[in-house]
């Protein structure tokens, strides 16, 4: 289950922000008659996201507009290439323009990054993941555009992974502790969660591995010469992810060095949004 915004709460609450109490720039200067069609045309490279959003955005504000759809999700495209064409009153089209432009721009962006990073991995095991820095509210459609690009989603939010992190191992009181009393915890309350630890030495992987119970061990800031001698340790016996300085430069070496996978919050939150522009055409 999740407890996040559905997006037709996320779509209703966008429009609200953007209109107030009307679009008074197209309603002072359009026929509300007038019927009109627009394209939405790609100005640079890079993986399209967000084209279904769009048809739910001008079906939520206007049922009477009709979609003509030319490319899908996922789809790497470039400059002039054409997305849509969108047909209807002139006024719902201009309503829904920058809400339409503002989530595809993100989300193509996130797609774009997100392909980048799992394209250097091909031929290995490893997985690229996203966590949770998201912009707040936005996560379900950001993670969204995580999976369209080819990576796959960390837990959602808090409630749905059991991720025991560096401050929650020095306020529990250690690595054994705090696995101690998550198994307790979990137990008492008929929880069944995959639980996750982050380690931040070869030493703390000792500790995880001879108390046992967790699924996922998290090597954070490891080096890729660390994470092969921590992989030969684990030997298996958990999934492995490994977090904290990787890029675009270094992600080959981390995959090769035997993680399951790498997460990486600069996905969702250091995108640089695709340009897209929505023109009328006649």
């Amino acid at each position: 289950m999740k407890y996040g915004l559905s997006i037709d709460q996320i779509i209703d609450l966008a429009l609200k922000e953007d209109l107030g109490d009307g679009d008074h720039t197209s309603l002072s200067t359009i026929d509300e008659n007038r019927r009109g069609k627009v394209a939405l045309y790609v100005k640079e490279e890079g993986v399209l996201a967000g084209c279904d959003l769009a048809r739910q955005i001008y079906y939520h504000f206007d049922p009477e507009i009709s979609i003509q759809m030319i490319l899908n999700d996922g789809v790497k495209v470039k400059p002039g290439d054409i997305a849509f064409f969108a047909e209807g009153k002139v006024i719902s089209l201009l309503s829904c323009e920058r809400l339409v432009l503002n989530f595809m721009q993100r989300m193509s962006g996130i797609a774009t990054r997100t392909n980048k990073m799992t394209s250097l991995l091909e031929g290995t095991k490893c997985k690229v993941l996203d966590t949770r820095k998201t912009t707040p509210l936005l996560r379900e459609l950001e993670k969204a555009a995580v999976k369209i690009g080819g990576g796959e989603n960390h837990r959602f939010g808090l409630y749905d992974m059991i991720m025991i992190k560096d401050n929650h191992v020095d306020f529990a009181g250690g690595i054994q502790k705090a696995i101690e009393k998550t198994k307790a915890y979990l137990k008492a309350k008929k929880l069944d969660l995959n639980i996750e630890i982050e380690v931040r030495s070869i030493k703390e992987l000792e500790i995880v591995l001879e108390v046992g119970g967790v699924q996922r061990v998290m090597l954070d800031n490891f080096t890729p010469e660390k994470i092969k001698e921590a992989v030969a340790i684990i030997n298996g016996k958990l999934e492995t992810e490994a977090s904290g300085g990787i890029t675009l430069e270094n992600v080959r070496a981390y995959a090769d060095a035997g993680v399951d996978y790498i997460s990486s919050g600069a996905l969702t939150h250091h995108i640089k949004s695709m340009d897209l522009s929505l023109k009328a055409i006649d």
